[in-house]
């Protein structure tokens, strides 16, 4: 049996729409803190659980008979990532799960300057701790917050960040992908799919990179502006973006300005048969860039920044 959680979210949800493509409805089970929102699963034959990571109690069963247990990563910024992470992981330990795949990040590190690569980090600790055979899928940054962090670039011309450095953008999609080909092939017996595995696009460009792209791809000059972090800061904050916020996305230009996000691996590729969409798609697809990077006020992070 597979058990998939957080398959109301767009990551999860598309991986197991890819495995009902693999393995008959029954194989499988979502788990979700309202299973209301997962009636489309339902729908197809699929058994839906009530669990929620924040209330430990619901998690064993939830987990029963689970072969392989699919574990999404809290999405929340505000949350004790790395407590609900454990709880999930200790309910997998009593319900005797088979293996454990976790949504990682591929920035995963406890010196990260981005704070949920150090969640990631420990996660992954308390998954070698627990006893389990387990898997980390470290997906590159998500290809499609690129046009959130980016900023309004179509409007202003210009790329505007705080620091810059290499980044692996990936698509949420291919990474959904890769997971149930994973999953599948663990299913099958296939070995060495153990522990930290890096899904990622073929490249890595800085920010400065994507302007030049986008530059040759719209035929219009698009700039590219490092400002002060501390000045870019007090920008975020004037225009009404809680502080807390702000920083949780400057660790992110950090992060890449200090190499955490720059790897790239053909493990991605090899795994969907082709070759994975580029960081130019992903942000040529997108529309006018948006959220607080693009100078507005949103108060979270955009969905998949974890």
């Amino acid at each position: 049996m597979i058990v998939i959680t957080g398959a109301t979210g767009a990551l999860n949800g598309a991986t197991a729409d890819h495995l009902l493509t693999r393995f008959p409805a029954e194989d499988l089970v979502v788990v979700a803190r309202d299973p209301s929102r997962a009636q489309r699963f339902s729908d197809r034959g699929v058994a839906v659980r009530h669990g929620d990571y924040a209330d430990p109690s619901t998690l064993e069963p939830a987990f029963a008979g689970a072969d392989q247990l699919l574990l999404v990563s809290s999405s929340d910024p505000h949350a004790d990532a790395v407590a609900l992470h454990t709880a999930a992981v200790d309910a997998a330990v009593r319900a005797g799960v088979g293996h454990v795949l976790y949504t990682s990040h591929q920035g995963a590190a406890p010196g990260t300057p981005f704070g949920p690569g150090r969640d990631h980090a420990a996660t992954e600790e308390v998954l070698e701790r627990s006893g389990l055979t387990w898997t980390s899928l470290r997906n590159g940054f998500y290809a499609h917050t690129l046009a959130w962090l980016a900023g309004d670039w179509r409007t202003t011309g210009v790329v505007t960040v705080p620091a810059d450095g290499p980044v692996s953008w990936t698509s949420r999609e291919d990474a959904a992908e890769a997971a149930a080909v994973v999953i599948t092939r663990l299913v099958a017996g296939e070995t060495g799919l153990d522990g930290p595995l890096t899904l990622t696009a073929e490249e890595a460009p800085t920010f400065a990179d994507v302007a030049a792209s986008l530059t040759r791809a719209t035929g219009s000059r698009v700039g590219h502006v490092l400002v002060d972090p501390e000045e870019w800061l007090a920008a975020q904050v004037r225009e009404g973006r809680p502080e807390g916020m702000a920083r949780f996305t400057l660790g992110m230009y950090e992060a890449a300005a200090g190499g955490f996000f720059a790897g790239t691996s053909p493990l991605l590729a090899d795994l969907l048969g082709r070759r994975p969409a580029s960081a130019l798609d992903a942000v040529l697809a997108s529309g006018t860039g948006s959220g607080a990077a693009a100078g507005t006020t949103s108060t979270t992070a955009p969905s998949g920044v974890r």
